[in-house]
Formats: C-alpha cells, sequence, structure tokens
C-alpha cells in the first residue's frame, strides 16, 4: 500500500526545499511560476492531498459557508431550491470553498443551529433563505456582526445585505393581467404569512383587486404549503364555493401546478375553464405552459455568493441592498373567462 505523499515526498522528489514546496502550492506570489508549475505537477503525479485542518487553523478561516433550510415543506423536492442551492454552490465552488447543509424546523432548534455553527466557527459566513418579517435569525446575525447575506428582506429594523424580488409588484402586475383578461372572481392560494415574500406576494393581490374595483372577497384565499399536494387541496377548496372563481392565482409554482392536477382530476381545462398562474418559473413551468413571473433563482444564487465572499474578504459591497423586479411570462393556462 502506497504510502500518503507529504511536501517532505514532493521536496524529494522535485529537489526544492520543503519551505518552497509548501509556499507553492499555498499559492504565495514569491514563488516562480515555473517553479510553482513543477511543483504542482509533481503533487499531482504523486497524489498529494492538502492537510485542510492544519492550512485552515492556518489561515484562521475554515474556507466553508452555511446554509440552514427549513426542515419542513417540500425542501429539496422544490425546484426553487435545487436552483438557488446549484446557483450558491457553483460560484462557491470556483473560489474554493466548501458549502455546509444543513435542515431544521423553524423556531427554537433552527436559531440553536445558527448558533452553533456560528460560536463553534465552524463557517466563515452564512446565506439566509427565505427570510421571515420578525426574523430572530437575522436579528442574531446582525448582534453578532457575523458575514452573512440573505435571499429576502424582513421587518426588522436592521441594516444587512440582501438580495429580494419584489414579489407584490410582480402578483400585483399578474393580477392587472387577469381582471383586463375579464376575470372579476380571482382567487388566491396565499403562502404562509409570516415569510417575508408570501406576505408581500399576498399584498400585491389585495392592492390589484382594490385599484381595479374588484372585490376582495376572504373565501377566494387559501393559504398553502407551498407544496403540490397543499396547492391541490386549496384548490379543491375554492371551486366548491357557490361561485367558483375564473382564475386561481398561488403564490408559488408548485401550488400551481397541484391547482392544474385537480382542475385535471375534475375535468376542467386550465386555461379554458379556469385561468391557473403561479410564481418563480421552475424549470417544468413552461414545459406545462404555466403563466408565472420569473425570478433568476440560479442566478440569484451566483449573487449571494459573490457578496458573501467580498464579505467574508473584508470587502466593501457597492451594491448591498438589491430588489429584482420579476418578469411576467404569459402562458397557456392563462385565458379569458369562460
Amino acid at each position: 500500500m502506497n504510502q500518503r505523499a507529504t511536501l517532505k515526498t514532493i521536496a524529494k522528489a522535485t529537489g526544492y526545499s520543503i519551505t518552497t514546496v509548501s509556499r507553492a502550492l499555498a499559492g504565495y506570489d514569491d514563488v516562480a511560476e515555473a517553479t510553482r508549475a513543477v511543483i504542482q505537477s509533481s503533487a499531482q503525479q504523486l497524489g498529494y492531498f492538502p492537510n485542510l485542518t492544519a492550512r485552515q487553523l492556518q489561515k484562521q478561516r475554515t474556507d466553508t459557508i452555511g446554509i440552514i433550510l427549513p426542515s419542513v415543506g417540500p425542501r429539496f423536492a422544490d425546484p426553487y431550491f435545487s436552483l438557488i442551492l446549484a446557483g450558491i454552490g457553483d460560484e462557491i465552488a470556483v473560489s474554493g470553498y466548501d458549502v455546509l447543509i444543513s435542515a431544521r424546523p423553524p423556531g427554537p432548534a433552527e436559531l440553536e443551529a445558527y448558533r452553533s455553527i456560528v460560536e463553534g466557527r465552524r463557517v466563515d459566513g452564512i446565506v439566509v433563505i427565505r427570510t421571515r418579517l420578525e426574523d430572530e435569525r437575522i436579528a442574531y446575525l446582525v448582534e453578532r456582526s457575523f458575514p452573512f447575506v440573505a435571499f429576502g428582506r424582513t421587518a426588522l429594523d436592521l441594516d444587512y445585505p440582501y438580495i429580494d424580488e419584489d414579489g407584490e409588484a410582480g402578483t400585483y402586475e399578474l393580477i392587472l393581467h387577469l381582471a383586463q383578461l375579464g376575470h372579476e372572481r380571482i382567487a388566491y392560494i396565499a403562502a404562509p404569512q409570516d415569510l417575508t415574500f408570501g406576505y408581500n406576494r399576498h399584498k400585491g393581490y389585495q392592492r390589484a383587486l382594490e385599484e381595479t374595483g374588484l372585490v376582495y372577497r376572504p373565501e377566494y384565499v387559501e393559504v398553502g404549503d407551498l407544496t403540490r399536494r397543499g396547492g391541490s387541496a386549496a384548490a379543491e377548496k375554492l371551486l366548491a364555493q357557490s361561485m367558483p372563481p375564473t382564475a386561481i392565482v398561488a403564490a408559488n409554482d408548485l401550488m400551481a401546478l397541484g391547482t392544474m392536477n385537480r382542475l385535471q382530476q375534475k375535468g376542467l381545462k386550465t386555461g379554458f375553464d379556469i385561468s391557473v398562474a403561479g410564481f418563480d418559473d421552475i424549470p417544468t413551468a413552461e414545459a406545462l405552459g404555466l403563466t408565472t413571473l420569473n425570478q433568476p433563482i440560479y442566478r440569484i444564487g451566483h449573487q449571494l455568493s459573490q457578496m458573501l465572499l467580498a464579505l467574508i474578504e473584508g470587502q466593501h459591497l457597492a451594491e448591498p441592498k438589491m430588489v429584482l423586479k420579476p418578469k411576467l411570462l404569459i402562458r397557456a393556462s392563462v385565458g379569458p373567462p369562460a
């Protein structure tokens, strides 16, 4: 069995000192490029892997960022999470970092997980996903002055870096489009209202109804759990109304797709008998003809990573707060009322 290659092994193979080998592999700029190339080639041939623990202790960093996902709802079954994690991970990997992903239910256990990785210095920075109006995670990270970025705003009066999409403006535009098509009975499947994006999208629905002179009917609003099953169950209740809606808008695409499934089970044709729309533009939305609001989730993941890496390096963010406007995509799932 071959012994593990060490700095001494590489030094012997190349004829350079252990110090030169170490500095070359660590990326120090006082090593000539030709020398570095020889050393790196030898290290690769010998199967050398650096001692990451020693290197991290030397740099006082872990070269890892943390993400804690909610252990409720669709989680990894939701393309939203898959896309944003891919965007974050791809950008982080290019910079030589790893991603520590954990899952906790919202509440004390979740906050304790944040405390554990922050106080234990298990990561160099954190990405917070799906912020809440009263978000204890954000308050804690701001208090600790720990490097972090968030996908979403909160109702808290705190200064922190984030990227968000204007869910209110997007939903408002979608409802206006349905009203212009002639829809007067427009129902809404909301996201949980403690989530900032859920609150803002519902606010856009309410504002659009008010400005178009349509009546806000509490019986036309159901709160879903962001899953297909939740969307299907909410749609069943809406369709059971004495005067069913002619259009159903869901706060995310998964619930909209669940609604379309329910309509199909009832022999109703989406876009003709009842219009359906969602939010996010997940990959399956286009294939299934779902009208939705696009937010570039993968690209947002990239941007969040870039912002966090800059903070970890102690750099100043030129644009620490970004609010993006989603793009309305009209597809076959929406049409004039039957």
